[in-house]
């Protein structure tokens, strides 16, 4: 039976909630293998939007057991609301099984995630100050906190001592902040592992014997290929392996095992934080000004381009066919999730980014030298839109305008890959299937 990776092909926010929640029923488990709460996706349940941020998706459905795998550093607070917010809306959790071995967030992560970024000031990355990157920090380091450790109160309490021997010399030394005590972590730490202690599991072991068993299971990413720690537009980017790889790192199952990749694709593109986006259409109150700036804001208003995390506004520009090939190489892309092509039925023309240009070069590839990429310049193909045609209701993908189909005809040709989802619309049912089947 197939397992499959869900990844997101751009810089995160690609829709990547709505097509896992479609999918997740044809699956026994739905496996979280990055990232901690600084991603968010948007579900469906019962016609109320409800924001998921460390529990997969796989939640909502009897059929799957949802995991939160050893590569997701997680908030035991985050966690538990989450936890009581689902239980509340009637969604049980008892499936949940987390990793022993993920990595907990402290509070000291958060001071130093925040503080951090003040003083960056201007150059700031753009993180969420969730304290995801000083978390993975540790890991790296050796001298992080695992979920397992919350279990031990003499283990607990010796491992954060020796930590805030640090942590506190850091906050107070180097950013003028107030320290944090060993009791006040535990007090408000320990009691966290009451109730997560029923969910903990070797999640690896689980899952390899799932394979064995010819279970059906899907890896749910968070965040995208250009956050990739190692594959995105560096340093601003996250502080895991956003990229289909990291699937058998943070979840302990081999490569190959994983069957499908499936990147989920924006009808244009948009991105949340700092650094580089060659085809983004400046606001006018960054400094935008004419055309772009009105296609701009008309792509954030009707695509309702705010972060489920942050509530920030996001960056918004036309689709980028150099990160669709570059997204379709390193992830080993073998389908498409086409999301929101219904917000373009706004234009009369719509531009697809075809090549870069930069001192007189051209890139038909994504550059990974800096320099390169904050100063290219998109190259576009200019399409024309079907303004005025509502594509909500279409139930195949013949019903689409000819000009619709010949945009996402043109995506694969761009991509090299088939957009098997096409969505069109918010819910379940405005969504068309091209070949993707299990």
């Amino acid at each position: 039976m197939p397992n499959v990776v869900l990844v997101g092909a751009q810089w995160g926010d690609e829709g990547k909630g709505k097509v896992t929640d479609l999918i997740a029923p044809q699956f026994d488990y739905v496996v979280r293998y990055q990232g901690g709460n600084n991603a968010g996706h948007t579900v469906i349940n019962g016609g109320k939007k409800l924001a998921l941020h460390l529990i997969p998706s796989g939640v909502m459905y009897k059929s799957a057991i949802p995991v939160i795998g050893n590569g997701v550093v997680v908030n035991p607070q985050v966690l538990v609301e989450e936890m009581q917010m689902l239980e509340s809306e009637g969604l049980s959790c008892e499936r949940l099984k987390i990793s022993c071995d993920a990595h907990v967030i402290m509070p000291y992560h958060i001071a130093l995630d925040q503080a951090s970024e003040f003083k960056l000031g201007k150059n700031e990355i753009g993180t969420t100050n969730r304290g995801i990157g000083p978390c993975y920090q540790d890991k790296a380091a050796r001298s992080g906190i695992r979920i397992q450790d919350l279990l031990d109160e003499k283990v607990f309490r010796m491992k954060v001592a020796a930590a805030l021997e640090v942590k506190n010399a850091i906050l107070e030394k180097v950013y003028g902040k107030e320290g944090f005590t060993l009791e006040e972590i535990c007090d408000a730490y320990l009691p966290y592992a009451d109730v997560i202690r029923p969910h903990m599991a070797e999640t690896a072991l689980m899952l390899n014997q799932a394979v064995r068993m010819g279970k059906n299971i899907l890896f749910e990413g968070a965040q995208g290929t250009l956050l990739d720690i190692d594959h995105g537009t560096y340093p601003f980017v996250t502080s895991s392996a956003c990229c289909a790889g990291g699937a058998a790192t943070g979840s302990g199952v081999g490569p190959t095992a994983i069957d499908r990749v499936l990147g989920i694709q924006k009808a244009y593109v948009t991105r949340v934080g700092a650094g580089p986006f060659p085809t983004e259409l400046l606001y006018a109150e960054n400094g935008g000004e004419g055309q772009d700036a009105i296609d701009g804001d008309i792509l954030c208003t009707e695509g309702h381009e705010y972060g489920v995390t942050t509530g920030r506004k996001r960056r918004c520009g036309w689709f980028d066919a150099v990160i669709a090939r570059y997204a379709a190489e390193v992830n080993g892309l073998t389908d498409i999730a086409l999301t929101k092509l219904d917000v373009l039925s706004a234009f009369d023309e719509i531009k697809i980014c075809v090549a870069y240009e930069c001192n007189g070069e051209t890139y038909d590839y994504f550059p990974m030298q800096q320099s390169v990429l904050f100063h290219a310049k998109p190259l576009y193909k200019t399409m024309p839109g079907w303004k005025g045609q509502d594509i909500t209701g279409a139930k195949s993908f013949e019903d689409l305008p000819q000009t619709c189909q010949d945009y996402v005809l043109e995506i694969e040709r761009l991509s090299g890959v088939r957009a098997s989802i096409v969505s069109v619309g918010p819910d379940h049912d405005q969504t068309l299937l091209r070949g993707w089947d299990l």
